[in-house]
C-alpha cells in the first residue's frame, strides 16, 4: 500500500507543479472569444474508432511445470478483444479521451488436467479469462501535457484480480520531446489449489461444488514506467524507458509439482517478494516514404537471479498506398532464477524450489509477418472500416517448445 501512496503523490506533485495561474489566464481570455453555440457542438461526444481483435494460440512441449518439469504442455488459446474510443472538449479546449476495452480468452491446457489424474477432467483444463479495463486521459496543448487514469479487471477459474494506473507526460515546447510517467497497482486474489496427491485430507480440492475452506492468497504487483522519446530529426526518433516493478505475495504456483533427489514429491516454493528491473530502447527510422524501421532493446535483471536480453526488428514496407507487409523478428535469451532445477534434481535441504521452465535459462525466437490494407474506400467499400490487419508468428525455445499464433485486427472510424 505505501508504494500505491507514493506513485499517487508523484503523480500529484506533479500536477501541482503547473503554472496553473498562467493558465487561467490564457484559457479565461481565450474563452471571452468563443461562441457558445459553436463550443456546445465541440464538446458533444465523439467516437473516434473502434479496434476488434481475434487470434488463435497453439503450443506444445514437453516440461510442464505441473508435472514437475517434464509432460505436455499443450495449450491453445482462443482471444477476442472489443476496444471502443470516444473523444470530446471541455471548455478550455482540452482534449478528453475515453477508452473502454473488453477482452475474452477461452482456452486448454493438458496440462492443468494433471493436477487431479485421478479425474477424467479436472476443472482446471479449460477456462475462460474475462478482462474488461477503462481509462480516461485529458491532454492540454496549451501546456504541452497529457494525464490519465485506468482501472482494469480480471477474473478466471482461480483467481481475481485489479488494477489502477495513473500516468502523466509532457511535452517539449519545440514538441520534439517528451517525458513521461506511469504508475500502477495490481491487487490479486488467487486460489490455493493443490495436486491431489499432496492435499490435506480435510482440504477441499478447489472444483466446482467443492471449494468451502480453500486458502486464498494474495499476490499484488506495483508498477512504475519511466521514459523519454525524442525526434532526432525528420528520420528518426528514440525512446529510452525504465520500468522497476516489485511483487509481494504468493509468487509460486501452488500446483506446480517438485520432485526432490530421494524421490520424494512437494509443491513450488518461491520467495515471497520479486524486485524487477526493465530497461529498454526503442527506435523508429524512416527510410523513406515506403519503409519503415522499428527496432527495440530490452535488458532485464531481478533479485531472483535471473538476467535476460530481448533485441526485437520490425520492417514495415508499403507494397502501394494502401497495402503493407511487415515482417518482424524477436530473439531473447535468459539465464535462471537461483531457484530453478530440473525433474528430480532439487535437495530437500533448499529454501525454495522451482522446475517450471519458464524460470529457467534458455533462448527463443519469435518471428512472422503482418499483412495491413488500408484503402481509401475502406474495406469491401464501407467507408468506415478503415484497415484490416493479419499476423502469423512462430515461436520456438530452445528446450523444445513450439508455438503459432494468427491474429486478425479490424479498425471502424
Amino acid at each position: 500500500m505505501k508504494k500505491v501512496i507514493l506513485a499517487i503523490g508523484i503523480y500529484c506533485s506533479l500536477l501541482h507543479g503547473l503554472k496553473a495561474q498562467q493558465v487561467f489566464y490564457s484559457r479565461s481570455h481565450a474563452q471571452e472569444f468563443l461562441n457558445d453555440s459553436t463550443e456546445y457542438s465541440k464538446r458533444k461526444l465523439k467516437f473516434e474508432e473502434a479496434n476488434i481483435v481475434t487470434g488463435y494460440y497453439d503450443q506444445d512441449g514437453n516440461n510442464s511445470a505441473i508435472t514437475g518439469g517434464i509432460g505436455t504442455e499443450k495449450l491453445t488459446d482462443l482471444a477476442n478483444s472489443l476496444e471502443l474510443r470516444f473523444s470530446k472538449l471541455d471548455r478550455y479546449n482540452r482534449t478528453h479521451s475515453f477508452t473502454a476495452d473488453f477482452n475474452i480468452d477461452q482456452y486448454t491446457s493438458a496440462s492443468s488436467d494433471k493436477i487431479d489424474p485421478l479425474t477424467i477432467s479436472s476443472a482446471s483444463r479449460k477456462d475462460t479469462h474475462i478482462y474488461p479495463s477503462i481509462a480516461w486521459s485529458v491532454k492540454d496543448d496549451l501546456l504541452g501535457t497529457t494525464q490519465g487514469l485506468a482501472y482494469s479487471y480480471s477474473t478466471e477459474y482461480d483467481y481475481k484480480s485489479h488494477g489502477f494506473t495513473a500516468s502523466f507526460a509532457k511535452l517539449s515546447k519545440n514538441k520534439n520531446t517528451e517525458w513521461s510517467f506511469k504508475g500502477g497497482a495490481f491487487l490479486d486474489t488467487y486460489m490455493a489449489i493443490l495436486p491431489s496427491e499432496l492435499r490435506p485430507s480435510t482440504y477441499p480440492s478447489g472444483a466446482h461444488g467443492d471449494q468451502k475452506g480453500i486458502d486464498y492468497k494474495p499476490r499484488n504487483s506495483f508498477n512504475a514506467s519511466f521514459a523519454v522519446s525524442q525526434v532526432i530529426n525528420q528520420r528518426l526518433q528514440v525512446m529510452a524507458i525504465i520500468e522497476p516493478s516489485f511483487q509481494e505475495g504468493l509468487l509460486s504456483t501452488p500446483f506446480h509439482r517438485v520432485y526432490f533427489t530421494n524421490g520424494n514429491e512437494t509443491v513450488e516454493k518461491l520467495p515471497g517478494t520479486r524486485f524487477k528491473l526493465p530497461v529498454g530502447f526503442r527506435l523508429s527510422y524512416f527510410m523513406g516514404d515506403n519503409t519503415i524501421i522499428r527496432a527495440f532493446y530490452r535488458a532485464y535483471i531481478d533479485d531472483w537471479g535471473m538476467a535476460a536480453h530481448t533485441a526485437n526488428l520490425e520492417v514495415p514496407y508499403k507494397i502501394s498506398p494502401f497495402f503493407s507487409i511487415s515482417p518482424f523478428y524477436r530473439f531473447n535469451i535468459q539465464g535462471k532464477v537461483d531457484y530453478f532445477k530440473a525433474y528430480g534434481q532439487h535437495a530437500t535441504t533448499e529454501s525454495y524450489y522451482t522446475s517450471d521452465y519458464d524460470l529457467s535459462s534458455f533462448t527463443s525466437q519469435f518471428m512472422g509477418v503482418g499483412l495491413r490494407l488500408s484503402p481509401p474506400g475502406g474495406i469491401a467499400s464501407l467507408i468506415n472500416w478503415n484497415s484490416l490487419e493479419v499476423r502469423y508468428g512462430y515461436y520456438s525455445r530452445s528446450n523444445g517448445m513450439i508455438g503459432h499464433s494468427i491474429s486478425m485486427s479490424i479498425k471502424i472510424k
